[in-house]
């Protein structure tokens, strides 16, 4: 009797409500945000130069677009040594901003 009750309190702790996985999507608008490499100039963790903004505050890498359709990344004034602002359009998904558009702005002198 003891051994059944055992094997029935193990089977019970194990039945949790599974964790949920939010993948609710921010939509973000003609926003004018921090654009750059993500590895280089806002510290992700990543493999190589990876385009990013920087909405809000906090830092998403770019789906849909590359770092390199911007120009030279390791040019005097590319993503990965100057941060620079950009319009963009589209949703945060899974801690990733999926990219609709992207429009550089004009660097202030």
């Amino acid at each position: 009797m003891a051994l059944a009750f055992g094997v029935f309190a193990i089977n019970a702790s194990a039945q949790t409500a599974p964790k949920k996985v939010t993948t609710t999507a921010k939509e973000i608008n003609h926003k004018v945000v921090d654009i750059a490499c993500g590895e280089c100039q806002f510290k992700l963790k990543g493999k190589s130069c990876d385009l990013a903004v920087r909405i809000d505050g906090q830092a998403y890498f770019v789906d849909g677009k590359n770092i390199d359709e911007f120009g030279d990344a390791h040019g005097k004034h590319g993503f990965c040594n100057a941060v620079s602002r950009a319009e963009v359009t589209g949703e945060i998904v899974n801690n990733r901003f999926k990219a609709k558009e992207i429009k550089l702005l004009p660097n202030k002198k």
